[in-house]
């Protein structure tokens, strides 16, 4: 098999999902749901082993540096695919154990409505027929369900609840577009609407589970197969150093602070925290958070200019963002923002949407000292940057690959080489105090991701002196993030639900900023003295931006490749 025609067939593999198609920006098939049935993830599981056959009759001695890569990563994307489908929990595939309708419906129709450059009729007919198909998709996903995760379960419930608003506004956009399939939507709202009551009802009288955890060996191959490489204590250990290392840091702001606005000294940084959210919170008028989004919009802005005035970072043509709310079906697993990628296969501008989850009770996380920190990792130049720079990339593999600790480490660094830098320079210990307090939820999160998976309590010992008695996993945890973090209620609850779900991903975050500092170190080390560290900074963003999305195990290839660090 040649490379091309294997890469062919893997991006065929990828953009099988209608709802892959939708969010890769690849044409056909929209108008559909995906297969919820467990015959279906069998059949995908059986085309992911075939594929990854195929990679060994590939000519390895014909291809160039770049090419392995690409196989590489296909392989691991393709061994991670599999694993997944395989895994199962108490005897049952897991998939038989998580009911996912709000996501699979809401997140396709959603983004066909906002994110889509196509013509409004054309998105209006491809709404109206996935709309049309929820009533089957909701039987058959209740098929498959056994036993599932109570979490899960109360998880999708508040998010299919939050369904009918999103059908209702399809009915709108068809009203004021004037579409003539009107009458046909409605009655495929209708239709879909008492479908998804009854499966609310039927979802909740299902037997379900409280466990969740995969045990230990399967968590180290998921970490694994996430391209990182370090074994599970060590990243634990990474996470108690890190906190630790923060907290020196928290105190010396902490003092500067009180100091400053002459607070008493027996000020708690908690209370400090609730001083400075109250002194700089956004001024709207009640109820009107879209006054919030506006204030989000005009510091993009303001970033970017401070950022092409210096030329710090390489920024292409032909991107946009866009800054939404959170629809209601998306907030019990988004607890403040959320950021998705421009669709790589779309022609035209690469567009990304970030989503900010907006109510009175979480006015506290969007303050002018929070806000430019989340621009700087949502925007430009963190996630918008360096993903609509990705979606350009000319190979067709790394376009599908979502690398979460390249994407999260690079983010991360960002927030503080821009403080570094000077940027919001009037509050610069105010910013950082709120953005050091809101980063330790990084090694929080590497904690409660490793106890998720595993079950082992002893992932949440982080050196803290917090008691660990509650029987509940997410009391546990749940204490645990709201003491490093200070997190309302609200959050603290959603971040968990998210943990739980998303096996890996929580941890990728300190993983992905750690090994960033490692490979900066390194290019530092190999290039000082030929370069001032301004250009060094500059070359390491370039060839970051220019590889595309991989994680950083490969990455560090790349820069090897590149001479730009030892071999």
């Amino acid at each position: 098999m040649s490379f091309g025609a294997f890469v062919r067939a893997f991006h065929e593999h990828r953009c099988e999902s209608p709802n892959a198609r939708v969010q890769l920006g690849v044409e056909g098939r929209l108008g559909e749901l995906p297969d919820p049935s467990l015959e279906y993830a069998r059949q995908r599981e059986r085309r992911a082993r075939r594929l990854l056959a195929d990679i060994a009759l590939v000519p390895a001695a014909e291809l160039g540096f770049d090419d392995h890569l690409d196989l590489d990563l296909a392989r691991l994307t393709l061994e991670a695919e599999v694993f997944d489908l395989g895994l199962e929990l108490d005897g049952q595939p897991l998939l038989a154990q998580q009911p996912r309708a709000g996501d699979e419906i809401g997140d396709g129709i959603f983004l066909l409505a906002v994110a889509d450059p196509r013509p409004a009729v054309e998105r209006l007919e491809d709404v109206t027929g996935r709309i049309e198909r929820i009533p089957a998709y909701l039987d058959q996903l209740l098929r498959r369900l056994v036993r599932p995760v109570q979490r899960w379960v109360e998880m999708d419930r508040a998010k299919v609840t939050e369904l009918p608003a999103l059908l209702a506004s399809m009915d709108s956009w068809a009203l004021e577009q004037r579409w003539s399939g009107r009458e046909r939507l409605a009655r495929a709202n209708l239709a879909a609407v008492a479908a998804l009551r009854s499966y609310a009802e039927r979802l909740a009288q299902l037997p379900s589970t409280p466990r969740f955890g995969v045990g230990p060996a399967a968590a180290a191959r998921i970490v694994a197969l996430r391209g990182i490489e370090q074994p599970l204590d060590e990243l634990h250990a990474m996470a108690r150093t890190f906190l630790a290392d923060t907290e020196r840091e928290l105190e010396a702001l902490q003092a500067r602070l009180v100091e400053k606005y002459g607070l008493p000294r027996a000020t708690t940084r908690a209370e400090l925290h609730a001083f400075l959210n109250r002194r700089f919170r956004v001024q709207i008028e009640p109820g009107r958070f879209d006054q919030v989004l506006d204030r989000y919009r005009r510091e993009h802005e303001r970033i970017a200019q401070y950022i092409r005035e210096r030329d710090l970072f390489p920024i292409p043509e032909g991107q946009s963002l866009q800054i939404l709310e959170t629809p209601g079906f998306m907030r019990p697993s988004i607890p403040a923002g959320a950021m998705t990628p421009p669709a790589p296969f779309r022609a035209g501008a690469a567009t990304s949407l970030i989503f900010l989850t907006l109510s009175e009770g979480l006015l506290d996380e969007h303050t002018e000292l929070t806000i430019p920190v989340m621009m700087i990792h949502e925007g430009i130049p963190g996630h918008h940057l360096q993903l609509s720079t990705a979606a350009r990339h000319p190979s067709l593999v790394r376009r599908h690959i979502m690398a979460n600790d390249h994407a999260e480490g690079w983010t991360t660094m960002l927030e503080d080489y821009m403080l570094d830098l000077g940027y919001m320079a009037e509050l610069g210990d105010e910013a950082r105090f709120c953005a050091k307090r809101e980063l330790c939820r990084l090694g929080a999160r590497v904690a409660i991701d490793l106890f998720f998976m595993t079950g082992e309590r002893d992932y949440l010992d982080l050196g803290l002196g917090i008691e660990r008695g509650q029987a509940d996993p997410f009391a546990a945890a749940g204490e645990l993030l709201s003491t490093v973090t200070g997190f309302t209620p609200e959050r603290v609850h959603a971040e968990l639900s998210w943990y739980s779900l998303e096996r890996g991903y929580p941890l990728s975050y300190l993983t992905g900023y750690r090994l960033v500092e490692r490979l900066r170190s390194d290019l530092y080390a190999a290039q000082h003295g030929p370069l001032d560290r301004g250009r060094i900074d500059r070359v390491f963003f370039e060839c970051y931006l220019r590889s595309g999305n991989m994680p950083l195990s490969f990455l560090r290839r790349v820069f090897r490749q590149a001479g730009l660090i030892p071999s």
